[in-house]
């Protein structure tokens, strides 16, 4: 079926733009277009092809929704500046585009950046030791620290998951959760407005005044689940539920809680809820084991990589999360050099 917006009372329409419309890009495009907004989409190849011929579909609680008033593109030159950009690439995406993400900005122009990991932006906004510092695995030389104005930056952790089940179809597999926070963790006005934006398309979207410690959440899973779902093809409930696998996590758990506090982070819940909680999703691939059986590029310097750099620099070993990273890396040049995907084929 085709969405039809209900604008509520005091509505007020925004352009939206969704730098990439994968799989939660695309979750959050779909709803947000639902409502009236002026949406557009940045996509490429099969799925961007699909979607401007058929609209964007998105499947969630054996339902269909398709809209079909989007402006779907894969040149953000095309959109012009924006109220609300939506940044939904993965971290090493974000660099070859920044100057095409540029046009995107007016004046009052607020960019939601919702990467997995630590952040290129970490250490800017919150004062401290390591105030304005760069982090070299996910930013080399500071190029988004300096080509973006932090002050635009509002973090937003996605704990959905999601799949491209089809070119122009997003599948929602579980989840609704979108916490946000300035860089400054103050409660301004525009971060109650990216909140209202949000939970009006249906979304859990709490205002946060700790962002960091929320980033550390989703990452303590993060880190840990991927890159052994990659290695092993299991999903998270096969990974919890495996005494090896789940000691294994554990392990690393623990050494990125170690980084983390250092910086002041605080962890809300234990480390054995924070693996109920994976396990409880189910029969659910990650999204790095997804891009192995698609052949993609793994995002492992953000997740994984980068945990690794603020070791180095808070002074805490982190044997496990190193040949996690050794070994995943290896897998990774194999995709990237052989030009292959890796994925479990049945015994004949």
């Amino acid at each position: 079926m085709s969405a039809t917006p209900t604008p509520g009372k005091g509505f007020v329409e925004m352009k939206v733009c969704v730098v990439g419309a994968g799989a939660i890009g695309g979750y959050l495009g779909v709803r947000i277009a639902e409502q009236g907004h002026e949406v557009s989409l940045i996509a490429r190849g099969p799925h961007l092809a699909a979607i401007k011929e058929k609209g964007l579909t998105l499947r969630q609680d054996g339902k269909e929704t398709c809209v079909r008033d989007v402006f779907a593109t894969s040149d953000m030159r095309e959109c012009g500046p924006q109220d609300v950009i939506l940044l939904a690439l993965k971290a090493h995406q974000i660099t070859p585009v920044i100057d095409d993400l540029k046009t995107l900005f007016g004046p009052d122009t607020v960019m939601v950046a919702l990467q997995n990991g630590i952040p290129w932006w970490y250490f800017q906004g919150n004062g401290g030791e390591y105030e304005n510092r760069s982090v070299e695995t996910v930013d080399p030389g500071g190029l988004l620290a300096g080509s973006i104005d932090p002050k635009r930056i509002i973090g937003c952790i996605a704990y959905p998951a999601a799949t491209i089940a089809e070119p122009g179809v997003i599948e929602h597999v579980e989840g609704d959760r979108f916490p946000v926070g300035e860089l400054d963790n103050s409660e301004s006005d525009r971060l109650k407005m990216v909140s209202g934006l949000f939970e009006e398309a249906g979304f859990k979207s709490r205002v946060l005044t700790d962002i960091r410690s929320e980033i550390w959440l989703k990452l303590w899973g993060n880190l840990t689940f991927n890159p052994i779902s990659a290695l092993t093809h299991s999903t998270l409930v096969d990974i919890c539920q495996c005494p090896l696998t789940r000691e294994l996590a554990a392990t690393m758990m623990t050494e990125a809680q170690q980084i983390a506090e250092k910086l002041g982070a605080t962890f809300r819940v234990t480390l054995e809820r924070r693996i109920e909680g994976a396990e409880s999703v189910g029969k659910h691939k990650t999204s790095m084991l997804q891009d192995v059986e698609a052949g993609k590029p793994l995002e492992i310097d953000g997740m994984l990589g980068v945990v690794i750099e603020l070791g180095e620099m808070t002074g805490v070993a982190t044997p496990a999360l190193k040949a996690l990273y050794a070994c995943v890396s290896l897998l990774n040049r194999k995709i990237q050099d052989d030009s292959v995907f890796i994925k479990e084929q049945p015994l004949a």
